[in-house]
């Protein structure tokens, strides 16, 4: 799924300032070839051809003097570029700008990255040039990508070794129809070198800290945004969710939550109004009810001032039907103050998403 927007890398940036002063940097080239995944056949005449591209990142360590650097086994922070060329006239090329975090195991010979950011298309969706292209609605999109690669760094005097594969997802989160979505399997190979060619700090030997916990918060949150029917030519429309739930910190890493909330969708009532005129035979009046009610329950992983959010929702008022009655949820939080949440998240219906969502909420 959608990865994330150009707050995203607001929230990325914020939370990068706040690492501490010990650090060192390298840079990352890696080259990636591969195929376009069939995951909805809605996309079958675009999967030819096979996209290759590049992937240039600045990377940043961590050495532990903050708790959860230790917690996450001294990760990496960066920013990466990345061309992806699907060799597909109908797609175009696509140029990303994203943040990312570096996850090391297995001695740190291990790395798995995760990157999100924005994507700029060069041939979205025409209704008159480029009615093929039902994968990208607009020519600015999310993009996500993940890596987990072999590692070697610094073998001789700076450069180091890497190989893998790659996942990247494009998508536009039904911003603007039509929206499909391509995610691209490859794999890469590349190099880093060493900036600092000079001895690296010491790790922070990792600690025994003393076990973390909050008592039960209430929170408060709005989520809104635009999107738009998958039938084309309904126009964007904005949209609004209010969110109540409690939550509690049940470890230094994790939270857990379980709330209600109230769906506010006027693209939805332009789609059943729309149904009823030009599909009479779907029995549908036109005049259905389109709030929904649902509940929810979820998971917070917390890393440093960012939380990475999913949830898992049930429509216990549903009185006109879209999609499923299961919805999930997946994102970023950002925790500006103790009590003030940020939040950047993607809802879906399965593979099938409805909306990114930026939201603001206060937790009591």
């Amino acid at each position: 799924m959608m990865g994330k927007v150009t707050i995203l890398l607001l929230f990325f940036s914020i939370s990068l300032f706040s690492q501490g002063k010990e650090t060192s940097s390298f840079l990352g080239l890696n080259y990636f070839y591969g195929t376009i995944l069939r995951h909805n056949k809605d996309i079958a005449h675009l999967v030819k051809g096979h996209p290759e591209g590049l992937l240039l990142s600045y990377n940043r360590k961590t050495f532990g003097d903050k708790r959860w650097q230790q917690a996450y086994n001294y990760p990496d922070w960066g920013f990466s570029f990345l061309y992806h060329n699907p060799h597909n006239s109908i797609l175009g090329e696509n140029y990303g700008l994203h943040g990312h975090y570096n996850f090391y195991f297995f001695k740190r010979n291990l790395l798995f990255r995760v990157g999100s950011g924005i994507s700029y298309s060069t041939n979205p969706f025409d209704l008159e040039t480029n009615f093929k292209n039902n994968a990208y609605g607009s020519d600015i999109l999310n993009s996500t990508y993940f890596l987990i690669n072999y590692n070697k760094q610094n073998i001789f005097k700076g450069f180091g070794l890497q190989a893998g594969l790659t996942l990247i997802h494009y998508s536009n989160a039904n911003v603007r129809a039509p929206n499909s979505s391509t995610n691209t399997m490859a794999f890469n190979i590349g190099m880093h070198y060493e900036l600092d060619q000079k001895e690296s700090p010491a790790l922070f030997k990792k600690s025994s800290f003393e076990a973390y916990s909050e008592p039960i918060k209430f929170n408060l949150m709005l989520r809104g945004g635009v999107n738009e029917s998958d039938f084309i030519g309904l126009g964007q429309h904005p949209f609004l969710i209010a969110s109540t739930f409690i939550d509690k910190r049940i470890s230094y890493l994790s939270s857990l939550q379980f709330g209600t909330e109230v769906f506010f969708a006027k693209f939805l009532k332009k789609q059943i109004e729309y149904v009823a005129v030009a599909f009479p035979s779907f029995g549908e009046d036109g005049d259905a009810d389109t709030t929904r009610v649902g509940v929810f329950v979820g998971h917070v992983l917390h890393l440093n001032k960012l939380g990475v959010l999913g949830q898992l929702g049930y429509y216990a008022y549903y009185p006109s039907s879209f999609e499923s009655r299961v919805y999930i949820r997946a994102g970023l939080n950002y925790y500006f103050y103790k009590n003030l949440v940020g939040s950047v998240t993607l809802k879906s219906h399965g593979a099938k998403v409805e909306a990114v969502e930026f939201g603001i909420g206060i937790r009591i």
